[in-house]
């Protein structure tokens, strides 16, 4: 690596006069390759649709995603118990894998927030940051948790609450029981204290650390080491000029394969759970037929977002939805146990920090099915949604010094949702022990929600409501989505033509509809964890490249001072 001192407004040029990405601000330690970003893509137009892909693994990509979305709904009867018997053996056998890798990441994201390594701003020494705070953080929040929390936010704290009075059972020596930890059978207010500690601790801070190293190591190696903004980029310590062969290649794939994967998931319950929104408040049947018109519909309604870019459309979207959410989550506070949830959302903080050791252990587990049912599920579901969430927060974050961004990414976020929780889960569990209403209880997951809001004022409002929050939660996913995809494919490139990124927003929505189809919530949780699997290992490579891409960093920031 070598030491060049960058003018200002330096650009690093791509193929056919394209800027790609934008060169370091003040001195910087750009590495020494003569790959400039884009040279192996196929750039051409015809009929007015432009297109400019990274030919192996746009076309790999895309034929093999087609190829699934083919079979799995040609298969429909066959592929389900493939799906429910893959879940069962990768989370049995590697929970303590999944467990361990995020424990991984997140302590080594809050070392470096108290290193020196933290003053190094991405983009170069002089860089500016291109969003306001406001901005900048109802993009990353929206974009990382928005249809997970409006699914889970109420079902998960429920759930656990009822598993945790239930106490632990047992069954030929083999606990059979789905608490948390010990369980608290037949105490009201243990079972709620442990439900929601083990909520917060899925949405805290272990989910944030993933996507806070991720998101650093690629802004480091696009907006410091003038690198594309692809996966493989962060392998240069590891790799060096292979990265620009097969061995990057590979990477890339098995980052659009996570994301796509990841991304169905969470299309997939927004479109359950607006379903039986809609059945709820008006009756519609909630039926496979109107979960698939739900997300053609709302996939068409993403790609004007998509193709309106990042500025104008996922912008303004993810800050509508944080005036909603907030709106909703003050109403909740408002009319709620209010009391009950201003005092839960320290007692909830504290007795997440106190769980939190127990609840993140990888080995010697007694609660094995809420560890490997739960837990295991969403570690694989964060890893599956760190290329496309890390690579749309690092997209948006230049200009940020490394200790701003992190504390930013895991703090404020993780902050937020102990009080989406507390507000939320806490006047659930309320409803159940002061007033006995079990409906929420005994329905669904995706209508426990609805269930809850109508014991409020204002229930009709409040629940139609919630289905705009999914429903535009869903639109800033596929559209944010898109984009990340767009420049994986496109060779890191991030001003690359409209049509591509319209064309991996219907691949989404198609891929979702297949999931459904061929197997519900289990498939679309097997698919998670099965290509989560590979890029966990990737990611764990890449926390070594990023450590020694800050390091280089660091060092050309004192040599610029000292001179």
């Amino acid at each position: 690596m070598n030491k060049i001192p960058k003018d200002d407004s330096a650009q690093q040029p791509g193929p056919g006069g394209s800027r790609g990405i934008q060169a370091p601000e003040g001195p910087s330690n750009l590495i020494d390759t003569n790959y400039v970003i884009g040279q192996d893509n196929f750039a051409t137009t015809k009929f007015g649709i432009s297109v400019d892909i990274h030919g192996k693994v746009f076309t790999i990509s895309s034929l093999m995603v087609l190829a699934f979305v083919i079979i799995t709904l040609a298969l429909q009867d066959y592929v389900e118990p493939v799906f429910n018997a893959g879940f069962t053996l990768l989370t049995v056998n590697l929970s303590w894998f999944f467990l361990l890798a995020a424990n991984i990441f997140l302590l080594l994201a809050l070392v470096l927030i108290f290193t020196p390594m933290g003053r190094v701003r991405l983009g170069g020494a002089h860089a500016k940051p291109e969003f306001s705070f406001i901005g900048w953080f109802s993009m990353l929040f929206a974009a990382g948790m928005g249809i997970g929390l409006m699914f889970y936010g109420i079902s998960e704290p429920l759930t656990h609450y009822g598993s945790a009075m239930g106490g632990i059972t047992v069954e030929n020596g083999v606990r059979t029981d789905w608490a948390p930890l010990g369980a608290a059978a037949g105490d009201p207010a243990a079972a709620a204290s442990l439900s929601l500690s083990a909520s917060i601790f899925h949405w805290g801070l272990h989910a944030w650390g993933v996507y806070a190293v991720v998101a650093l190591a690629l802004a480091l190696f696009a907006f410091n080491k003038g690198l594309p903004l692809t996966m493989r980029s962060v392998f240069y310590p590891v790799l060096g000029e292979r990265i620009w062969g097969w061995p990057g290649h590979a990477i890339d794939i098995l980052a659009v394969f996570a994301t796509l994967f990841g991304l169905a998931t969470s299309l997939g319950l927004g479109a359950t759970q607006a379903a039986a929104g809609l059945e709820f408040l008006f009756g519609i049947p909630n039926t496979n037929v109107t979960m698939v018109v739900l997300i053609i519909g709302i996939s068409l309604v993403a790609l004007v977002s998509v193709v309106a870019g990042v500025e104008k459309g996922v912008q303004r979207l993810s800050q509508l939805n944080m005036v909603l959410a907030f709106l909703l989550l003050a109403f909740v506070i408002a009319v709620g146990p209010t009391l009950l949830i201003a005092t839960g959302f320290l007692t909830n903080l504290g007795n997440y920090l106190v769980n939190l050791p127990a609840l993140s252990m990888p080995f010697g587990r007694e609660d094995a099915n809420f560890s490997q049912g739960w837990t295991t599920f969403y570690w694989a579901w964060w890893v599956s949604w760190a290329p496309f969430v890390s690579m749309f927060i690092a997209r948006v974050s230049r200009g940020r010094t490394v200790r701003e961004f992190l504390i930013a990414v895991l703090l404020v976020p993780s902050i937020i949702t102990v009080l989406w929780m507390s507000a939320l889960g806490g006047t659930a569990i309320d409803q159940v022990l002061t007033y006995n209403f079990q409906g929420a209880m005994d329905a669904a997951l995706e209508l426990q929600m609805f269930e809850v809001f109508s014991q409020l004022p204002l229930s009709q409002i409040t629940s139609f409501i919630g289905i705009v929050l999914v429903i535009v939660f869903f639109v800033t996913s596929s559209d944010s989505g898109s984009l990340v995809i767009d420049s994986i494919t496109a060779g890191g490139k991030i001003d690359a033509p409209k049509p591509q990124r319209i064309f991996w927003a219907l691949i989404e929505g198609a891929i979702a509809i297949a999931l459904l189809l061929g197997g519900g919530l289990n498939a679309l949780a097997t698919a998670v964890i099965v290509t989560a699997l590979p890029f966990t290992f990737v990611l764990l490579v890449a926390c070594y490249g990023m450590v020694q891409g800050l390091r280089e960093e660091h060092r050309a920031l004192r040599l610029a001072s000292a001179a």
